[in-house]
Formats: C-alpha cells, sequence, structure tokens
C-alpha cells in the first residue's frame, strides 16, 4: 500500500512539473502565433477601407465620401423653421429652406456639383477630391483625405437695394476633410476651414472665417446610424458675433435612397450660410430640424482594372 500511494504521489508531481513547464511554452507559443499573425496582414496587398460615412454629407457639411465613378447622386435637402416659434407656424413647418442639387462621380476620386438653394437665392458649385484613401495592407494609410472647394452666388436683391457685380455677391470655402473609420461602427472626420466672402456689410467684419469642424458617426445597424457635426469659429470677429454651427441626426438606408433626419442651430444649406452666419447656440431653443434624401443613378460603368 505505501509503495502505491508513493507511486501516485510521484506521478502527480511529475504532472504539476510537466503543466509548469508546458504553460510557458504555450504562451509562447500564443505570442508566436499572434505576431505571425500581424505580420502576415502587415505584409498582405493594400486594401482600400470603404464606407467611412453612408453619404457624401454628414449633417450640413460634407463627408470624405465620393460617389463612385459615373454615379450621379440627387439631393433634396429641407431645413424648416425653428421648433419654438410654435402653433401659428406648426412649429417651423411654415417657414423652411430648400436646396436642391445634382453631383457627379468624374471619376473614383474627382466629383462636382451643382445646387440651388432658397435661403438668399444661392447658387453654388463645388469640386471634391480625393487626395488619400484609408487602407490596410503592407503600406497601410491611416486616414483619408479629401479637399473641397466651393463658390456660392446671392442672386436676391440686397436690403438697401445697392447693385452689387456677380464678384461682391461670391463667396468661397475651401475645406481639407480628414476622416478615419476606426471600426465598422465608428467613423470620424476633422475639418478645418476657410470662408472667404468678397463682400461683407458690417464694419469691422473680416472677409476671411476661419473655422475647425470634426464630425462622426456611430452605426448601430446595417442599415442605421446616429450622426453628429460641430464647427468651432476661430476668426475673433465671427467668434464674437456669429456662433458655432453644430447639429445631430440619423442615417436610414433604404435600399437606392437614403434618408438623413437632423436638428440643428444653423438654418443654411451651403458653407458660407451655417459656418458663417449661423446666429443662435445650439441650446438656445432656436433649433431647425429637417431632412436630407440622397439618390444615387448609375449614368455610366465604371472602367475594369
Amino acid at each position: 500500500m505505501n509503495q502505491l500511494v508513493t507511486s501516485i504521489s510521484r506521478a502527480a508531481g511529475l504532472g504539476l512539473l510537466l503543466a509548469a513547464l508546458a504553460a510557458p511554452a504555450a504562451r509562447a507559443q500564443a505570442d508566436l502565433l499572434g505576431q505571425l499573425e500581424e505580420d502576415t496582414k502587415k505584409d498582405a496587398p493594400n486594401q482600400l477601407v470603404e464606407a467611412t460615412f453612408k453619404s457624401t454629407r454628414l449633417i450640413n457639411g460634407h463627408t470624405v465620401e465620393t460617389p463612385g465613378e459615373g454615379t450621379m447622386v440627387f439631393l433634396f435637402s429641407h431645413n424648416f423653421g425653428t421648433v419654438n416659434e410654435g402653433f401659428s407656424t406648426l412649429f417651423g413647418f411654415d417657414n423652411a429652406q430648400v436646396r436642391i442639387a445634382l453631383e457627379y462621380a468624374l471619376s473614383d476620386r474627382l466629383e462636382v456639383g451643382l445646387g440651388r438653394t432658397s435661403m438668399g437665392q444661392t447658387l453654388d458649385g463645388f469640386l471634391k477630391y480625393r487626395a488619400l484613401r484609408q487602407s490596410t495592407g503592407r503600406h497601410a494609410v491611416p486616414v483619408s483625405v479629401t479637399l473641397l472647394t466651393s463658390a456660392a452666388v446671392t442672386t436676391q436683391k440686397y436690403a438697401d437695394n445697392v447693385p452689387r457685380t456677380l464678384g461682391l455677391r461670391t463667396a468661397y470655402t475651401y475645406q481639407a476633410l480628414i476622416g478615419r473609420k476606426f471600426s465598422p461602427e465608428f467613423s470620424f472626420q476633422l475639418m478645418p476651414t476657410l470662408v472667404h466672402r468678397n463682400l461683407v456689410l458690417r464694419e469691422g467684419e473680416a472677409n476671411d472665417v476661419y473655422a475647425l469642424g470634426g464630425g462622426g458617426r456611430y452605426k448601430l445597424t446595417k442599415r442605421f446610424s446616429v450622426n453628429a457635426e460641430y464647427h468651432y469659429l476661430l476668426s475673433r470677429y465671427a467668434a464674437d458675433h456669429q456662433r458655432n454651427s453644430a447639429g445631430v441626426g440619423v442615417d436610414i438606408e433604404t435600399g437606392g435612397h437614403i434618408f438623413q433626419l437632423h436638428v440643428t442651430n444653423s438654418p443654411g444649406l451651403v458653407e458660407k450660410q451655417f459656418i458663417a452666419e449661423t446666429t443662435y447656440p445650439f441650446f438656445s431653443g432656436n433649433l431647425y430640424y429637417g431632412f436630407i434624401v440622397s439618390r444615387n443613378f448609375t449614368v455610366k460603368q465604371r472602367h475594369r482594372k
């Protein structure tokens, strides 16, 4: 009996010793396999990160996205009046700003667009170029960078009825849209911005307005996401006399259409209006609710590489 107990004890001790020796080896093997997996990913061919955002618009502003080559996008944007106007205007329903626009992708990187906004009877056009695209692989690119330049011409009569030339009625916007898709659910972008107005009407007001925008989306389901956008005014006069544009909303994808519902403190629908001319702070109660409907059409088949 004593010999049996002794044999069992020795076997148990040997088992514990082998387990103690095997544990570090197993961890080392797992670490080695993890490292090999990471090295394999780094050595893999570059793969573009798709769908950083679902639409070319976030709330009021652009995203880093452009449509695929040969795609035309029809956009109908609508901002109602402020909610606190009360029942007399059906909580802003009677007072609305509308923009109708067409965008077309000349290539996967270059997009052009034209629009007409009821606010100021404004005509606008833009060029949008994807300078960098986020990718994974051997030569991964951490962010997407899209460059935007736009012009907006106010065609309505000014209140003082003084005639203005086309040049004086024009404002320009320049933006660098820097975005990253951090996960399948979360994307974020920064928007350094310059708005130049050829004509300003108030004493001491600068023609140039600098702002830094930021915005992102969080995808809750395959077809539903929550979005937010904010533009911080850097120019002193603008910061003292205007308000930072802000908005929150949701994207709802229904196949060929994307419905974007939002609430914002900016009634304007083009950059010079919502970045440089917002009057009320977001939490003042003067909020505009609105929507954007976008529909994509394939005009030309994409080139196959």
